[in-house]
């Protein structure tokens, strides 16, 4: 089958579809992409998301003191990483869909009708961390570990919006971990649900990291944003040849995200090397201890 053909019947399967889980006994589910309030279409994709950023913001204000930080600093560099890091995701997005949007321009801005790349979510938003942190004076490569943990939180959940968007799913598959798409007219496709693969292994880093800090293992300021760097970037690698709807360099075959990923293990690694004899002064440590 033409690969064209494919996409264009893979595009219209995810626009109004069934699905099943072959895995969990044939299980079948038919999610509403968005509930009605008082005339009103709320998307389940930002309610999914929302709720990930609240208990991401929770956890990192519960967690500051074991970073040495304040509640306080929380509050004041979410306030602006939030939002620059929404505009980065979709500034990213865009950059790389500009032959449509060049065309398309009243669309620019329009990122509730989809089109977020996390990537760009991340650089604009450790950025903004960095220079908020550096006017208020707040420790920033410990505030990024902070921050990189309430990050995974909000990945978990943001996956699960892809669900309910039918979206970012993978390459059509016969393996035993497959998901069902069928249109209403009974046409049945199994593809890789790359949206969950992604939500568990977010959440095996943050179960990591969690193990992590609670032993107090986290031996300097920037060592969890090292690692999430290091072990997102492996999934993400890995994950991002399976999907379908990837963003690419120009016309070429390269995917941006596995480019950005593979940078990112090497850069991670190679600092994650250098660093390995770094730690915090005993003082620290235990206080830390303490704390936790």
């Amino acid at each position: 089958m033409p690969e064209n053909f494919f996409l264009l019947l893979f595009d219209t399967i995810q626009r109004d579809s069934v699905i099943s889980f072959p895995m969990l006994g044939n299980l079948t589910i038919d999610p509403p992409a968005y509930i009605t309030v008082f005339g009103r279409n709320i998307y389940l994709y930002g309610i999914v998301i929302g709720l990930g950023f609240l208990i991401a913001i929770l956890f990192c204000s519960a967690n500051a003191k074991k970073f040495s930080l304040k509640s306080d600093n929380v509050y004041d560099v979410i306030l602006f990483v939030m939002p620059i890091g929404i505009l980065g995701a979709r500034a990213y997005y865009v950059a790389f869909q500009w032959d449509y949007y060049s065309l398309h321009p009243n669309e620019l801005l329009a990122f509730w009708n989809g089109g977020l790349a996390i990537y760009g979510g991340i650089i604009a938003g450790a950025i903004t961390l960095l220079i908020v942190c550096k006017v208020k004076k707040i420790k920033p490569f410990a505030m990024l570990d902070l921050i990189i943990m309430g990050l995974l939180i909000g990945q978990i959940f943001g996956r699960w919006g892809n669900f309910f968007n039918r979206e970012a799913f993978g390459a059509e598959t016969g393996i035993f971990c497959r998901m069902g798409l069928t249109d209403p007219s009974g046409n049945t496709i199994f593809v890789h649900p790359t949206f969950l693969y992604e939500s568990l292994w977010n959440l095996c880093i943050f179960i990591i990291l969690c193990v992590l800090l609670k032993k107090n293992r986290r031996k300097y300021d920037g060592h969890f944003t090292l690692l999430y760097f290091l072990l997102y970037g492996i999934g993400r690698f890995w994950i991002e040849g399976l999907r379908t709807d990837s963003l690419y360099i120009g016309h070429t075959d390269i995917r941006v995200s596995q480019l950005l990923a593979a940078i990112l293990v090497v850069f991670s690694g190679v600092m994650l090397i250098i660093n390995r004899k770094k730690s915090f002064p005993q003082e620290i440590t235990e206080t830390a201890e303490k704390e936790v």
